[in-house]
């Protein structure tokens, strides 16, 4: 049954072309709002904190800081109203997921860029 689902979801499922990123990234993920008859475009800049799954339910989770309050937003890859993504910084982190970011403040709560 699994493998069925699988199949499906690799044969149906439209991939968008999104560029590599990973845990400790800093990207920008421009995304389509419906407000009534209108749309318009929104941009959420933070820090990836982790990506699960795989396929078409793949998600990843960004966090940024709205002044001094943590936002944290989960969006699916495979999210329609998903228009672009631009990777600002590479980071370097040892983890997959860097749930411990939560908790920093200051300046320990920087991540080092990655060199190329």
């Amino acid at each position: 049954m699994e493998s069925l689902v699988k199949f499906v979801q690799d044969e149906f499922v439209t991939r968008k072309d999104l560029p590599e990123f990973a845990a400790g990234d800093t990207i920008t993920v421009f995304y389509e709002i419906k407000e009534g008859s209108k749309t318009r475009t929104q941009f959420f800049r933070g820090t990836v904190i982790q990506r699960r799954g795989s396929g078409a339910s793949e998600t990843f989770t960004i966090r940024k800081m709205s002044g001094s309050v943590g936002v944290e937003r989960i969006f699916p890859v495979n999210l329609p109203a998903l228009q672009k993504i631009e990777v600002n910084k590479r980071g370097k982190v040892r983890r997959a997921r860097i749930f411990y970011f939560r908790g920093l403040t200051g300046k320990k709560a920087r991540i080092t860029e990655r060199r190329r």
